[in-house]
């Protein structure tokens, strides 16, 4: 927990052809020898994600592609894998080899760039070679529309100004959403719950919970942590009445009976629908839920791979409950970590984690996809606090009533469907 979490880093995906130099760059931006180098075109032949401090930016995670050039039946997969950094990326490095010049494969990325207002920084290496400097600037402006930055990996030549140039071109509020700290005040109390079931990592909290912990700190706000059996006591023994309750979501119905119906309270999973998702389209996703029907598909999908217990919530209770509320078996799939189906048009409901180890272009990507397939979407903590019939209450904290002024205007990730 000493490091910056991968999800929490700029993303920046460095693109180009198969020997335009991406990974020697890499190791002359970082100072580090991190990727694999060889003259041999094809040598990435996976993208490979390297979480590290790139100064004076800070923490980011690198992730060098294979060539998007690469062909025949192995190639064309390199190929698919590097296309797939577009869902995950925060900003687009393209590396364009000076003595080759620009070709088709470059113009794609800058028109995917463009279609997915993914921010763009192209740098022309080897320029050490001795082409004409100034009818390269002009080539790729004009072609383009973006003004590359010269530099030789071999040379360090240009590097300064090419880390200046993906400073600037960084989306300036990329980490600027808040888990909790916009809907406290200095001085507030927040109390948390976190069970120590069998599920629970031995002698430490989860990444949700250290988060938000931390996130209150940040803000001058007061955590106590407390077991769901506790609860009860520690809000009998608070002197001031709290300004929240964050609550794991699998303890939603106990919590729920010993909290006072004057204190506000939601889960740890619905603020991460909004921290790294759309909180709006994973709450309108909970409409499906009452047209489930027995041997319909259900896609439960995770941000990341971990150790099932016997109970766990993702493959276990979950599809209990929803079974339960279909009255009857439901056909589940389960994916998890960074597969995510391309085609999601056989599912009837989208049933997702709350992304902690995914980045938030990562999950918005998902949500996009499952509504341009149709299909709608929930995350873990929306559907739970629905199935057990208070997803009003742990909505209430987040709504547009919770904020004031400009800020609950303008933030899209707190609107609300009407039906709610």
């Amino acid at each position: 927990m000493l490091a910056t979490p991968r999800a929490n880093r700029l993303h920046i995906a460095i693109l180009g052809r198969r020997n335009a130099g991406k990974s020697s760059l890499i190791n002359a931006l970082t100072n580090q020898d991190i990727a694999l180098v060889s003259a041999k075109p094809g040598t990435t032949t996976d993208p490979v994600f390297k979480a590290m401090e790139l100064l004076p930016l800070g923490p980011v995670v690198i992730i060098d592609t294979p060539g998007i050039d690469d062909y025949g039946e192995l190639g064309s997969l390199r190929v698919q894998r590097s296309q797939q950094v577009f869902n995950r990326a925060d900003l687009a490095l393209l590396v364009i080899d000076a003595a080759r010049g620009l070709s088709d494969f470059e113009l794609e990325i800058a028109r995917r760039c463009k279609e997915l207002e993914l921010p763009l920084v192209i740098a022309v290496n080897k320029v050490d070679l001795g082409p004409d400097e100034e009818e390269l600037r002009q080539a790729v402006k004009q072609q383009l529309g973006v003004h590359p930055v010269l530099v030789s990996a071999k040379s360090r030549f240009g590097l300064s100004e090419l880390k200046q140039e993906i400073i600037r071109r960084a989306p300036p509020d990329w980490d600027d959403v808040s888990i909790v700290g916009d809907l406290i005040d200095p001085g507030d109390v927040v109390a948390l719950v976190t069970p120590i079931d069998s599920a629970a990592p031995k002698r430490r909290l989860i990444l949700p919970q250290v988060q938000t912990i931390r996130d209150i700190i940040d803000h001058g706000g007061i955590s106590f942590v407390v077991r769901e059996s506790e609860l009860k006591a520690c809000l009998a023994a608070l002197q001031i009445r709290p300004k929240l309750v964050v609550t794991d979501s699998q303890a939603f119905e106990m919590v729920n009976s010993v909290t006072p119906e004057d204190v506000p309270l939601t889960s740890f999973s619905i603020l991460y629908a909004r921290y790294k998702g759309d909180l709006a389209a994973l709450t309108a996703g909970t409409k499906a839920i009452e047209t489930l029907r027995p041997g319909d598909i259900v896609l439960i999908a995770e941000g990341c791979t971990h150790h099932r217990r016997q109970d766990d919530i993702g493959t276990v209770k979950i599809p209990r409950w929803l079974n339960q509320r279909a009255g009857g078996e439901l056909n589940f799939h389960f994916c998890s970590g960074g597969g995510f189906p391309d085609n999601l048009g056989e599912f009837k409901l989208v049933v997702h984690c709350g992304a902690c180890m995914l980045n938030r272009r990562q999950m918005l990507w998902r949500i996009r996809l499952a509504e341009e397939s149709g299909v709608p979407i929930v995350n873990y903590g929306v559907c739970i606090a629905y199935l057990q019939g208070i997803l009003q209450r742990a909505l209430s904290p987040v709504s547009r009533n919770s904020l004031s002024g400009r800020e609950g205007e303008e933030n899209g990730w707190v609107r609300f469907p009407e039906a709610f």
